[in-house]
């Protein structure tokens, strides 16, 4: 069966954050990532994951401002030094938690941007965080997003994040697919997982419209689960959906995974 972790920024949120973990391992989860790890102190976080048996799966990069609606700095001309800075950080975090990969948002194209700089930057800061982890073990992923939510995110097809990993040649660099964004995107997406899922260091899930939880929407999460065990993929899937009540209420979907984690 697939291995699922909770997203503590998006699951859960009934409760404070440092309750969510809890939470998540009552609900039958055995992992839990999120989108940042940085508000809170190293020593805090081990102790909510290990008081509650839980795996850290995933977090991104810093990714600049995001109350101010930055979605990351990797492909942003003259912010070099900030994201090698922030490289440096999110492998301190990683190493306290034992997370073995991190994400890399590639961020919003500047109005105005010539498109080849954006592309020769994020190329080129991608290998530099990637060197730095892989000195330390450590996985870099990147996730294509959608436009229709993020107008302007620069990595934004399957086909495209590939063209990048290939282009910057790092064997710790992978990907991570969100079927949401995809199917957003592009669609097709049980063909389009089986060809890339040599290259898939993590998934991600939420269902569409209204990214809520699996069911609720046009994506056929039973097949696709199912999908999951036929080709092999072994790794993660995070659950990054918006409960369309509450987490617990719409924890449904989840009851024939969960004896399997508890």
């Amino acid at each position: 069966m697939p291995r699922f972790a909770a997203n503590l920024t998006m699951l859960f949120g009934e409760v404070p954050f440092e309750d969510r973990f809890a939470a998540a391992a009552s609900a039958g989860f055995a992992a839990v990532e999120y989108l940042f790890p940085y508000p809170y102190a190293t020593d805090d976080l081990a102790e909510w994951l290990a008081s509650n048996g839980l795996e850290q799966v995933l977090f991104n990069l810093p990714a600049g401002d995001w109350d101010a609606g930055e979605r990351g700095i990797a492909c942003l001309p003259g912010r070099t030094g900030e994201f090698r800075d922030g490289v440096g950080r999110a492998i301190e975090y990683a190493k306290a938690l034992r997370c073995p990969r991190l994400n890399c948002l590639a961020g919003l194209v500047p109005e105005g941007a010539d498109p080849d700089a954006c592309a020769r930057t994020f190329e080129d800061n991608l290998r530099f965080a990637a060197a730095a982890l892989a000195a330390e073990d450590l996985q870099l992923l990147i996730e294509p997003i959608n436009t229709r939510d993020i107008p302007g995110f620069f990595l934004h097809r399957s086909a495209q994040a590939m063209a990048v990993i290939e282009a910057v040649g790092a064997p710790n660099l992978g990907l991570q697919y969100d079927a949401y964004h995809m199917q957003v995107m592009e669609g097709d997406l049980a063909p389009t997982i089986e060809r890339l899922l040599p290259s898939i260091g993590h998934m991600q899930i939420a269902d569409t419209p209204g990214r809520h939880e699996p069911g609720t929407g046009e994506i056929n999460y039973g097949f696709l689960f199912a999908f999951l065990d036929r080709i092999g993929y072994d790794g993660w899937v995070g659950c990054e959906y918006k409960p369309a009540t509450t987490t617990e209420d719409g924890l449904g979907w989840f009851a024939p995974y969960r004896t399997a984690v508890a």
